[in-house]
């Protein structure tokens, strides 16, 4: 492959892959035989704000390149651009007797940065409604236990391992613990950890599953 057929191959594929991906896809071929490893072409360059014959890097600068990078593929690197935008990065290198061209592939995801922010804020709630609803989660929590433990006929004191997982099947029958804090208060009322108050809820999923 002459350097003139391998251009024309990495031009296509830049081309392609900016169309692909849309005007947040920076893409470029650069000539690495150079050390200013000049742009020949380049695709969404206003995600960089370089353009053809440009001398920057990604990052804006014009240093010279470890010789080992310039010959080595680098792939879905994180980078930052003198603007703050905030890119995975990822060069390609197509090295022939008399030519090394590289075709680069810069992703701006700060949108998706900036989305991601805005979804969890949507997410996030403060106590939960049944909390809300009955003045304190804790003194409803509380009730419920007491009722189950009566159903169960025994103090926590006098229960086996057969009662217990009987007592975490009633409590889990009357959402006790979409209360928040439930396992904590659970393990303390019975006088167990809160591992062994999960290992029952596995149980009992497990139960349910078969």
């Amino acid at each position: 492959m002459t350097r003139d057929e391998a251009f024309e191959f990495l031009d296509r594929v830049a081309r392609g892959i900016a169309e692909m991906f849309g005007s947040s896809c920076e893409t470029l071929i650069q000539d690495m035989t150079l050390p200013s490893h000049p742009i020949l072409a380049i695709y969404n360059g206003h995600v960089s704000g370089r353009e053809v014959g440009s001398t920057k890097d990604i990052l804006g600068t014009t240093r010279n390149i470890d010789p080992e990078a310039a010959v080595a593929d680098l792939v879905n690197l994180f980078a930052t651009t003198p603007s703050g935008k905030q890119l995975k990065s990822s060069t390609f290198h197509l090295i022939g007797a008399d030519y090394n061209l590289a075709l680069g592939i810069d992703f701006d995801f700060s949108s998706l940065v900036f989305a991601n922010r805005i979804l969890v804020d949507l997410m996030s709630a403060g106590a939960d409604l049944q909390s809300a609803l009955w003045r304190s989660g804790d003194h409803r929590l509380e009730e419920i236990f007491d009722e189950c433990l009566t159903s169960i006929g025994k103090p926590v004191a006098s229960l086996n391992k057969s009662d217990r997982l009987k007592l975490i099947t009633l409590l889990d029958r009357k959402d006790a613990f979409s209360f928040r804090k439930s396992v904590p208060f659970v393990s303390s009322r019975l006088g167990v950890s809160r591992y062994t108050v999960y290992k029952y809820l596995s149980e009992l999923s497990g139960q349910k599953e078969e």
